[in-house]
């Protein structure tokens, strides 16, 4: 895994960011997107400074954060894999596809690997629902998964 960030390093690059976005109108999902572009995700450490420069409290920012799944707490693997789980995925079969890759990689959603190597996330919709199920690995989308797409894709993220 990679190493992470000094705290005092986190809590200057946070308040940069802040102080970039802190004047729009509804500032806080913004900032906490500009965080997680910066670090891979949001440390604890950016919380504090978040909440004093927006006048919010520690815990109303830790809220937002846990409430949307897209903000991850701790750093991701070197590789994200997300398996949508909408309803036209679920009709074709994705429950079985994410049972066969939380056994393969030995994690379930929101989980990384022990060696680094790939965190899985569950989404609801990556708009390819003609091509179902769908995954999404480091940011290219794959349809039609079957169990041929599932050993590739475990494959690459294991190399």
């Amino acid at each position: 895994m990679s190493m992470q960030p000094a705290s005092t390093e986190i809590e200057a690059r946070t308040a940069s960011i802040v102080q970039n976005l802190k004047d729009l109108e509804g500032p806080l999902l913004p900032i906490l997107h500009g965080i997680q572009a910066e670090f891979g995700y949001v440390p604890q450490g950016s919380l504090p400074v978040i909440a004093h420069a927006l006048n919010l409290s520690r815990a109303e920012v830790h809220g937002v954060v846990t409430f949307y799944h897209d903000f991850r707490r701790e750093p991701a693997g070197r590789h994200v894999l997300k398996l949508c789980q909408a309803e036209a995925c679920q009709s074709m079969g994705s429950d079985a596809v994410a049972a066969r890759l939380k056994q393969l990689l030995g994690i379930g959603f929101h989980e990384t690997t022990k060696d680094g190597s790939v965190t899985l996330e569950p989404v609801y919709c990556l708009g390819l629902c003609a091509c179902s199920p769908s995954a999404m690995l480091d940011g290219e989308v794959i349809g039609r998964l079957d169990n041929e797409k599932i050993d590739a894709i475990v494959a690459e993220v294991r190399t």
